[in-house]
């Protein structure tokens, strides 16, 4: 079980058990009979509420998240629902700790909520770039720019999308770097996922070669390639012709259509079969060689 999930079960437990032990207090002492919110107050029985609901919450948010990550959709689009319903859950539990609290302690809330207009203002020129970025967020999940699962390209960094909340979207590349992305950062997006990519091999002969003869044996061979992974190639590999006229030898193109995820793996594969497949037709690749002769003194 991977290291996150253990922290958030044990987390979601020591929620439980302060629960357990906290409510049977408060039934048995009665500390949310309370008469009214008209002054501030705070002594231990409201800091017990505190606790409580605090705990209650988070708890709740905590059993939800960890409901909604037990879910293991195949649809790119349905994971990235759920990767922002989980980033939501986490704010709103913050929200409600923040509105209960104030109410617990004696504070209208009303009145809060009521000139909440000015405290927009005030938060919008303070925090402009959390704004750009919930407002690029929820932009780019309504017009499925990309998804969860997706591989992109930002700014040179090339990965898969692992998680796309209201603020930041990460990005997972081969090795496992995390990348993290303020979602008003995310322009000139490259999503890679939308359509079948090609990997491409080059392979050099010697200039000796019949290559009418190799020609006509290599529609055979690319599909014997096929057929040994059709689970990685799409369909069977296409050859383009003569790519270039090297200074040792021929240099001959193939491509094969992969997903992009097996884009890398794909043209290893095909280099390696190709390698192989022309020795057995009796093609070896050429390397540079250094001819030394020796030319005697008279």
């Amino acid at each position: 079980m991977p290291a996150n999930k253990k922290s958030r079960i044990i987390r979601m437990a020591v929620c439980f058990g302060i629960m357990l032990i906290l409510i049977p207090v408060c039934y048995a002492t009665g500390l949310f009979r309370w008469t009214g919110f008209g002054q501030l107050r705070f002594n231990l029985t409201v800091f017990l509420k505190l606790i409580i609901m605090a705990a209650g919450v988070i708890c709740v948010e905590t059993l939800a998240v960890f409901v909604l990550e037990l879910i293991k959709p195949q649809n790119h689009r349905v994971r990235t629902v759920l990767s922002i319903i989980c980033s939501v859950l986490k704010y709103v539990a913050a929200i409600v700790i923040i509105c209960w609290g104030l109410s617990i302690i004696g504070v209208n809330v009303s009145t809060i909520v009521a000139s909440v207009g000015i405290v927009a203002l005030v938060v919008g020129f303070s925090a402009e770039s959390l704004i750009a970025d919930m407002v690029t967020g929820a932009f780019m999940v309504f017009e499925n720019q990309y998804n969860v699962g997706d591989i992109v390209e930002v700014g040179g960094f090339r990965g898969t999308v692992s998680n796309i909340g209201l603020r930041t979207t990460c990005i997972t590349d081969p090795g496992g770097n995390v990348k993290i992305v303020n979602n008003s950062a995310m322009k000139n997006i490259l999503n890679r996922s939308d359509k079948p990519s090609r990997a491409a091999s080059e392979i050099a002969v010697p200039y000796g070669t019949d290559f009418e003869r190799l020609e006509s044996q290599i529609p055979d061979l690319l599909e014997s390639i096929y057929e040994a992974h059709p689970d990685m190639m799409k369909k069977t590999p296409v050859y383009l012709g003569i790519n270039q006229l090297a200074d040792s030898g021929v240099v001959m193109k193939f491509i094969v259509e992969v997903d992009e995820a097996n884009i890398f793996s794909g043209a290893r594969v095909l280099n390696h079969d190709l390698l192989l497949g022309f020795k057995k037709l009796g093609v070896e690749c050429p390397f540079p060689q250094v001819d030394v002769h020796n030319i005697p003194v008279k």
